[in-house]
C-alpha cells in the first residue's frame, strides 16, 4: 500500500472538506433548487394588473422548474407590506416579490419612513413587463359632468373642485402618481382614494362610488372593452397597440400636459442574498415564457410590453426610475404620512 506523505490530506479530510463545501450557503443550488413549492408575493389585492401578470408566469415557472409557484396576495401601504414581508424572507430562492414601480421606485419619495430598503433589502430578478396606464371614468360620471375627451375632463374638473373622486390602487403606486401628475400639469383638484389595489378600486368605479382612475391597461381593459368604463387617454408617451385608436394624455390634452407620461412596471425581486445561480435561473425560464408566442401574445393583447431583462438590467432600471419617480413627486407635492 502506497505510503501517504506527509502533510498530504487523508481521505477522511478531502470528504470532510467536500462536505463543508457543500453546507455553504448557496453551494449546489442549482441541482436542488428548488424542493419545495415557490411564493410569489403579489403586494396588492386580487384582479389588479400585478395580480394578473403573476398569475400568467407562474403556471410557466412550475411548468419549468416542477414546483408549484403560488400567487399569494398581502395587500396594503401602496404595496410596502408585501414587500416589506418579501426583504425579510429567508434568501434561499423560495420567497419572490413581484415588485412594481411603485414599491421600488416611487414609495422611496413618497412615504417619509419605509419599512425595507428597495436597493440594498432586494436582489433584482427580471423586468416581467411594462405597461401604459389610462384614464377611465365612469359612464355615469361621464354624462353628468358632460365628459367625453382630456379636455372636457379639465374644464368640468376645474368647474366643480374637490367634487370628483379620484381612485387608485394605494398611496405612492404608479396609478396615484399618474393622477396627481395631470392635477398639477392642469391645475385641477380632484379628491384622492387610495385602496388596496386595482381590483377593490375598480369595483367601487364601476359601481358609481368614484367617478375616475388612472388604471394599469391590462386590468381595465376588460371593463373597458365590455363598456362598463369609458376610457379618454392612455398615459404613456406613445399610444398602445392594445388601444391604438385610444390618444395619449399628451396628445388630448394639449400645452398644459405637454410631456405628461406616467407610465407602470412590474418585475421579480429576491430578497438580498438569495444565490446568484437561483436568481439566473428564474430570470432565464422567466425571458423563455415571455418569448413564447401564446404568453407573449395574451399579455400583448392586455396592453403590457414582455421583457424578461437581464438581473443587472433590472436593477439599473430600478435606480433610473427611482430618480424620474422623485422629480415627479416633488413637482407634484405627494406624500403619505
Amino acid at each position: 500500500m502506497p505510503r501517504r506523505s506527509p502533510g498530504a490530506p487523508s481521505r477522511r479530510h478531502l470528504l470532510v472538506g467536500a462536505a463543508a463545501l457543500l453546507a455553504l450557503p448557496g453551494a449546489n443550488a442549482q441541482s436542488t433548487w428548488p424542493t419545495k413549492p415557490v411564493r410569489i408575493v403579489v403586494p396588492f389585492a386580487a384582479g389588479g394588473t400585478t395580480d394578473i401578470l403573476a398569475r400568467a408566469l407562474a403556471p410557466e415557472l412550475q411548468k419549468a422548474f416542477g414546483q408549484p409557484f403560488v400567487v399569494d396576495n398581502k395587500p396594503g401601504a401602496g404595496g410596502n407590506n408585501g414587500a416589506a414581508e418579501v426583504s425579510k424572507a429567508a434568501a434561499d430562492g423560495y420567497t419572490l416579490l413581484m415588485g412594481t414601480v411603485g414599491t421600488h421606485a416611487i414609495n422611496p419619495s413618497v412615504y417619509p419612513k419605509m419599512p425595507y430598503d428597495h436597493v440594498k433589502d432586494f436582489q433584482p430578478v427580471t423586468l416581467v413587463a411594462g405597461v401604459p396606464n389610462v384614464l377611465v371614468l365612469n359612464p355615469a360620471s361621464a354624462q353628468r359632468y358632460g365628459v367625453n375627451t382630456v379636455a372636457d375632463l379639465v374644464k368640468a374638473a376645474k368647474a366643480n373642485p374637490g367634487r370628483m373622486n379620484m381612485a387608485s390602487s394605494g398611496n405612492g403606486t404608479s396609478i396615484h402618481l399618474a393622477g396627481e401628475l395631470f392635477k398639477t400639469m392642469t391645475g385641477t383638484y380632484m379628491v384622492h382614494f387610495p385602496y388596496r389595489g386595482s381590483g377593490p378600486a375598480l369595483i367601487d368605479l364601476i359601481g358609481g362610488n368614484m367617478d375616475l382612475m388612472f388604471d394599469n391597461l391590462p386590468s381595465a381593459l376588460p371593463q373597458i372593452k365590455a363598456g362598463k368604463l369609458k376610457a379618454l387617454a392612455v398615459t404613456s408617451a406613445t399610444r398602445s397597440s392594445a388601444m391604438p385608436d385610444l390618444p395619449t394624455v399628451e396628445e388630448a390634452g394639449g400645452s398644459a400636459l405637454k410631456g405628461y407620461e406616467a407610465s407602470s412596471w412590474f418585475g421579480l425581486l429576491a430578497p438580498a442574498g438569495t444565490p446568484m445561480d437561483i436568481v439566473n435561473r428564474v430570470q432565464q425560464e422567466t425571458a423563455k415564457a415571455l418569448a413564447t408566442p401564446a404568453l407573449k401574445e395574451r399579455l400583448q393583447a392586455q396592453g403590457a410590453i414582455p421583457s424578461g431583462n437581464s438581473p443587472a438590467d433590472f436593477a439599473k432600471m430600478i435606480a433610473a426610475e427611482t430618480a424620474k419617480w422623485a422629480k415627479v413627486v416633488k413637482a407634484s407635492g405627494a406624500k403619505v404620512d
